[in-house]
């Protein structure tokens, strides 16, 4: 009987686990044809927009939400409020939204909302838009909405706007009322304050019509190139531009979370090809690069954007074999907004940067489109799968690029240090918009967030690591995966159990940090004690170099991996017995005297995020000779 218990709650458990897993997996669907008309000298636009919604979901859905964001930037909302009374306030915004006038500030305004040709009843809610259905909307089942509305285009604060501070017209970014993600979590109609986003995947059709002299780049494939020109016409092709004061332009992207685009009459757009990939646009422009800078600084801007196709390609190519195969048929580096900021097959950045700054925040806007457009966690709630795995990517590609020696995310460490040591660390888990201070948001979501990848490798084994991280992208690509649905993919690839790992450094803010107690042998062995000073456990690798100049590895398993990784190098290695996370101490037994040790060192490679790591290593040979 005492079998046949053991074997039914191994078996529940064995089901409860892949339930975990799967999750019975669903995600919404949206469809948006919009077409906008946009007053250029007045920043102003009308739209329409008819939107099929696809409920996938096993629920009935009685109510739907859209984001207004560009509400978010008048006097009052609560963007402008949190900006105005958080600790440390990001500097491009501050209290300048109190300070817009009316023509300054940014507006959605709908004019009128029909589900399947009849009026629903709505209400704006700041930078929401709640919306009562005449009919729910059953599993499986698909809707219809239509909307008319207009808007105007905010200054440039944060991110999206008009005459960023370079002189770039237009940083189009979410600029349409948009759906609301609806997932198993439900509801996610968060109020805009200058963070993260979230949205479903589906097909937008957009037509924009604009004075006839701006140039236009965005998500999207560009549907009438010879009618338009610009650089974007078929080789040979002659450019047939229709008459009239205005120009369509005409994108389609499929399989997307969101659209972007900018505009400006100076811009200059050029391209590059990706071998068997993705199609680059990049459109800056000229002929001054920054309005604000000098001659010579603006030369040496534009040399650096022509530089910038050909590094791209390279970094697209790095990409594509150590992370996971673009899916997209294009990617656009458009300057404008007010530094960088990703969205689906492109990118705003400011463009009077220096080479190196230039194309490190081309990559780092790049790899979104691996962590947040394509993996498209919900950024708002974990924020650290996004800028953090982004953070850890570039790093490791701009090296790359640069032939650049040394640790790559050794500037992550640092930042994730600084904030163990500065009293005002928050558990990932905290939802970006509601982070104490800036501070504490920014070194979470890209330290923090990177460090988790590093010292992942660290107790994986680089190699399952780099597998794990390709069959994270194979599984997920398109999809919406959580914390949990990345670490089963990683225990999967390493056969480990690494929940743990999860709780501690995600969940909580408690640190790590081993130290050696002491060194003490005779003429046939040695005994190395190590403490587990604070709260985090981690296994070990402790590296033990001799006199005669030889050393070896001893490895320690943490004994609820109920794993170990594989040697990572040629070195002799021997694997301990593992350590249970309730002991403090662990005393390691070399079968040398001391005498024939120079030295011991925890975790040389220093991947182990260890808070203190004055205290990892130990010389022996000083110490016997005093």
């Amino acid at each position: 009987m005492k079998h046949l218990l053991s074997f039914l709650l191994v078996t529940l458990l064995a089901i409860s686990s892949l339930n975990a897993q799967n999750r019975n997996y669903w995600q919404q669907k949206v469809d948006y044809k919009m077409e906008i008309d946009v007053d250029a000298e007045n920043h102003q636009y009308s739209g329409t927009q008819t939107l099929k919604y696809t409920n996938n979901s096993p629920d009935e859905l009685t109510r739907v939400y859209y984001h207004l964001y560009f509400n978010a930037f008048q006097p009052g909302s609560m963007m402008d409020i949190r900006s105005r009374t958080i600790e440390d306030p990001d500097s491009r915004v501050g209290d300048r939204i109190y300070g817009l006038s009316e023509d300054e500030i940014g507006y959605q305004r709908v004019n009128s909302l029909t589900q399947d040709g009849k009026d629903v009843e709505y209400e704006v809610d700041g930078t929401v838009l709640v919306v009562e259905l005449n009919k729910p909307i059953k599993p499986g089942a698909s809707t219809t909405f239509k909307m008319e509305w207009d808007a105007q285009v905010p200054l440039q604060v944060r991110r999206s706007g008009r005459d960023n501070a370079e002189g770039v017209e237009f940083s189009m970014s979410q600029w349409y009322p948009k759906l609301a993600e609806y997932d198993f979590q439900g509801w996610h109609p968060n109020e805009y304050v200058g963070r993260e986003f979230h949205a479903p995947f589906g097909n937008f059709d957009v037509k924009i019509m604009i004075d006839r002299d701006y140039i236009l780049g965005g998500t999207g494939i560009l549907q009438n190139p010879n009618k338009v020109g610009y650089g974007y016409e078929k080789e040979g092709a002659k450019v047939n531009r229709p008459s009239g004061e205005k120009l369509t332009w005409h994108f389609k992207a499929e399989n997307v979370i969101d659209f972007f685009w900018g505009a400006d009459p100076d811009f200059v757009h050029t391209k590059a090809q990706v071998p068997n990939g993705p199609t680059l646009h990049f459109l800056y422009q000229q002929p001054v690069v920054d309005v604000e800078a000098s001659e010579e600084q603006n030369a040496q801007f534009k040399s650096n954007w022509e530089q910038l196709p050909e590094l791209t390609v390279r970094a697209f190519e790095y990409a594509n074999e150590h992370f996971g195969e673009y899916p997209y048929p294009q990617f656009t580096t458009l300057q404008g907004g007010d530094g960088g900021m990703e969205y689906p097959m492109g990118t705003l950045i400011t463009g009077g940067r220096g080479l190196g700054s230039l194309v490190g925040v081309t990559v780092h806007e790049m790899y979104h489109s691996w962590y947040q457009n394509v993996l498209a966690t919900n950024e708002s709630l974990l924020e650290w799968m996004d800028e953090g795995f982004t953070s850890y990517a570039s790093a490791e590609t701009m090296a790359s690029l640069f032939d650049r020696q040394g640790d790559p995310y050794r500037g992550s460490y640092y930042g994730y240090y600084s904030l163990a040591n500065s009293g005002k660390e928050e558990p990932m888990t905290t939802h970006a918009d509601h982070y104490n201070t800036n501070f504490a948001y920014g070194r979470a979501a890209y330290s923090k967030g990177a460090v988790f990848l590093g010292q992942l490798s660290y107790i994986m084994g680089d190699e399952a690591f780099r597998k794990g991280m390709l069959s994270y992208h194979q599984n997920w690509k398109l999809k919406h995966p959580t914390a949990l649905d990345f670490i089963n993919v990683m225990e999967e690839e390493s056969g480990m159990i690494l929940d743990w790992y999860y709780e501690y450094f995600v969940q909580t803010t408690k640190t790590i940090d081993y130290g050696i107690t002491s060194v003490i042998g005779d003429d046939s062995k040695t005994v190395v004690k190590l403490e587990r000073i604070n709260l985090m456990p981690m296994p070990l690798d402790v590296f033990v170099e001799y006199e005669d100049g030889t050393g070896e590895y001893f490895y320690i398993p943490l004994r609820m991996m109920r794993g170990q990784k594989p040697a990572e190098n040629d070195m002799k290695r021997t694997v301990l017995e593992d350590w249970p996370w309730v002991q403090p101490t662990y005393n390691m037994v070399i079968d040398r005297p001391a005498s024939s040790i120079k030295s011991v060192t925890i975790d040389p490679s220093q991947r182990m995020a260890d808070i203190n790591m004055q205290n990892n290593g130990f010389n022996v040979s000083e110490m016997l000779k005093d």
